[in-house]
C-alpha cells in the first residue's frame, strides 16, 4: 500500500473521438499501476466534480455560463481544439474536483497524485489547447478560500508553456541575464554537460509563484509571464534539462516559501512525443520527477501532482512515463523514511 493517495475516476475519459490527445491514458495508467503491483485499489480515491462556485474562483461567470449552456462561439470552440459536448464539460468539472482532492490529500500525506488534470492552457475567460478548465488554479484558489494554504508554487514541466496558469496568477516579469545552469544543492554538476543557450528570467509578486520549464519554439505563440520562465532550446536532453530545472527550483525557493507545490508532470518532453521537440528519455523524465519530489521533501513542502500532456507515438510510452511519476514519489518517500 502506498503512503499517499492517487486520485482517479473513469469519468476522466474525454469524449473527443479520434484525436492526438490519448483520452484512454488515464484508465491505462490506473490499470498498469495495479497490474504491476505499484499500487492497490485501496490507494485510489474517487473524486466528486468541482462545484460551480469552485470553478468561479478562477473562471469568469460568462465563460462558465457558455460552457454549461453549450453556447460557445465557433471561434471559442476552435481555440479549444477539442469538440464541445456536455459530457466533455462534466469530465473537466470532474478533473478539477480531482485536483482539489489531490491538493487536500497532499496537505495530509505530503504527496498526492491526480491521475488526470494539469489543463494549464485554460484562461479565466476561454479555453485553449485541449484545456477547458484550469484545474490546478481552481484547486489552489479553493484551498486558499478554505484557509488551508496561503501560498502555492506551480512547477510546470509540460513541454508547452503554462500560459493559462501564468495569466491567472500574473505577477511581473523583467528580463535578466541567464542564471547558472545548476544549483549545487541537488545535482552533482560534474555529471552535467555544458548547457546550451537558453533563458531563465523572471520576477515575482503575489501569493502564487509560477514556474514554467518549456520548449521555447513550441505552442503557444504568446507566452504571458510566469514568475520564472525557462525557455529551452529545441532538442535539449536529460542532463541539460535537469540542470535548468534544478536552477529554476533553487531560484524560486530562494524567493518564495510555498505552503503547497503543484507539479504539472507532463510526459511530452519525451523525445518521441508527437507535439514536442525536446529529447528527454523515459529514464530522464523519471529523474526529473525524482528531483522535484526530493527538493520538496527536503523542505517539507507538500506536493500535489497532475499529469498534463503526453502524445508519444506509442501510447504505452506515455503510460510508462506517468506511472514512473508514481514510482518516483514512492521511492523518494521510502528513501527519506529509511534515512
Amino acid at each position: 500500500m502506498l503512503s499517499f493517495r492517487l486520485i482517479y475516476s473513469d469519468g476522466y475519459y474525454l469524449p473527443i473521438g479520434p484525436h492526438v490527445f490519448p483520452a484512454e491514458k488515464y484508465r491505462l495508467v490506473r490499470d498498469r499501476l495495479i497490474e504491476t503491483g505499484i499500487a492497490q485499489s485501496s490507494d485510489f480515491l474517487t473524486p466528486e466534480p468541482a462545484e460551480d462556485r469552485d470553478i468561479l474562483l478562477v473562471h469568469t461567470p460568462e465563460y462558465v455560463r457558455k460552457l454549461t449552456t453549450g453556447t460557445l462561439s465557433a471561434r471559442e470552440e476552435m481555440e479549444l481544439e477539442i469538440p464541445y459536448s456536455p459530457e466533455l464539460v462534466s469530465a473537466f468539472w470532474l478533473a478539477a474536483g480531482g485536483s482539489i482532492l489531490a491538493a487536500k490529500c497532499a496537505l495530509q500525506n505530503g504527496v498526492s497524485i491526480n491521475i488526470g488534470g494539469g489543463f494549464h492552457h485554460a484562461f479565466p475567460d476561454h479555453g485553449e489547447g485541449f484545456c477547458m478548465i484550469n484545474d490546478v488554479a481552481v484547486a489552489i484558489r479553493r484551498l486558499q478560500r478554505d484557509d488551508k494554504i496561503r501560498t502555492a508554487m506551480t512547477v510546470d514541466c509540460d513541454v508547452h508553456h503554462g500560459n493559462g496558469t501564468a495569466a491567472i496568477f500574473a505577477g511581473t516579469r523583467t528580463a535578466s541575464a541567464p542564471l547558472p545552469s545548476a544549483g549545487a544543492s541537488t545535482l552533482d554538476s560534474s555529471s552535467l554537460s555544458s548547457v546550451p543557450p537558453g533563458k531563465i528570467r523572471g520576477a515575482h509578486a503575489g501569493e502564487v509563484f509560477t514556474i514554467s520549464l518549456h520548449q521555447h519554439n513550441n505552442y503557444p505563440l504568446w507566452k504571458p509571464p510566469s514568475s520564472i520562465d525557462v525557455d529551452l532550446p529545441d532538442g535539449i536532453g536529460d542532463d541539460d534539462y535537469l540542470a535548468w530545472l534544478d536552477n529554476a527550483l533553487s531560484s524560486g525557493l530562494r524567493q518564495f516559501e510555498p505552503d503547497l507545490l503543484c507539479y504539472i508532470a507532463g510526459a511530452d518532453p519525451y523525445r518521441e512525443d508527437q507535439l514536442g521537440g525536446l529529447s528527454l528519455t523515459i529514464q530522464g523524465l523519471k529523474r526529473r520527477d525524482e528531483l522535484v519530489f526530493r527538493v520538496a521533501r527536503a523542505r517539507n513542502i507538500p506536493v500535489m501532482v497532475t499529469f498534463a500532456g503526453g502524445y508519444a507515438q506509442n501510447v504505452e510510452d506515455t503510460v510508462t512515463i506517468h506511472c514512473n511519476t508514481v514510482i518516483a514519489a514512492k521511492e523518494v518517500r521510502s528513501a527519506k523514511s529509511r534515512s
